[in-house]
């Protein structure tokens, strides 16, 4: 058996049985692929019968690598989920994943940027752009991250059955998992401005968002879009499009929304997800005293 062998049917159930996202997936069978390369494994057995001192070791030599903590403890996911995807295709369907510990990971709160900086940030975009429909088009999908509360890769999975936006938009989300945000009417009319300057045909099985060229609008195209407007601005580095989602919910927890609303606009899985966001919200509040009081300036 080659290592494509293994890893096609490992693609197809992580993209297809799990549904997850296309990110994730390549993250995963590199992982995968990283194993089966280092054990030299030639069938499911040679993937099913590792423990964890050998998952321990194969980690080992990957921080040997320059592996740091975040991605080791992304790494060991992805392979316990192997392990235990090859088991099941040995026929130990109640086989449980090695024991492993993954290293600890300091979790860092988002980095909100302010209403004005947002704003600012998204205008920036919009005027800095080569033609017009392209600012309309940057414009429209940094709104939608700010102004609805989406993630990138669900802004740019819209397609042309989804314009006009109305009041309420459906979105797929981690997971396939839908949920149902409201558009104010500024994101409705950037995404209808965007429509009606984009020079390209927008049937209602093709993807909303167009590159210069026709293709599908990429992610990394609308990170440097954003990353040369924070520069002009001088932003920090941590205004990124993601950040404009985190600044969605900040602003709205600020604003007085409950934990549970936030979790079903953001299409959080958990609760404990969404609150983080009252730590990044007391945070702010203790930067603003801090920068305010005459006692801390003194």
């Amino acid at each position: 058996m080659t290592p494509t062998d293994m890893l096609e049917p490992w693609r197809d159930h992580l993209a297809t049985g799990l549904r997850r996202s296309p990110h994730t997936v390549r993250a995963y069978l590199a992982a995968a692929c990283r194993l089966i390369e280092r054990i030299e494994a030639t069938g499911w057995d040679d993937i099913a019968r590792i423990e964890g001192p050998a998952l321990r070791a194969h980690l080992a030599a990957r921080r040997g690598d320059g592996l740091a903590n975040t991605s080791a403890a992304r790494e060991l996911s992805a392979l316990k989920a192997f392990i235990m995807f090859a088991r099941g295709r040995t026929g130990d369907q109640a086989a449980i994943a090695p024991r492993l510990r993954g290293p600890r990971i300091k979790k860092g709160l988002p980095r909100p940027v302010t209403p004005d900086e947002a704003v600012g940030l998204v205008g920036q975009v919009a005027d800095q752009a080569s033609e017009e429909w392209i600012g309309a088009r940057d414009r429209a999908v940094l709104l939608l991250l700010y102004g609805a509360g989406l993630r990138i890769a669900e802004a740019l999975s819209l397609t042309g059955a989804d314009v006009p936006l109305g009041e309420r938009l459906t979105v797929t989300g981690k997971g396939g998992k839908q949920r149902v945000v409201p558009i104010l009417p500024l994101v409705a009319e950037a995404v209808e401005d965007y429509r009606t300057r984009c020079p390209w045909p927008l049937g209602t099985d093709q993807v909303l968002f167009r590159g210069a060229k026709g293709g599908p609008l990429s992610q990394g195209m609308v990170q440097k879009a954003v990353a040369r407007a924070r520069a002009i601005l001088g932003l920090p580095a941590t205004a990124t499009p993601h950040a404009l989602r985190h600044s969605f919910a900040t602003h709205l927890l600020g604003a007085g929304a409950d934990l549970r609303s936030l979790q079903e606009l953001l299409g959080h899985a958990s609760l404990g997800s969404t609150q983080i966001y009252t730590k990044v919200d007391a945070a702010t509040l203790l930067e603003t005293y801090r920068s305010a009081h005459p006692r801390e300036q003194a």
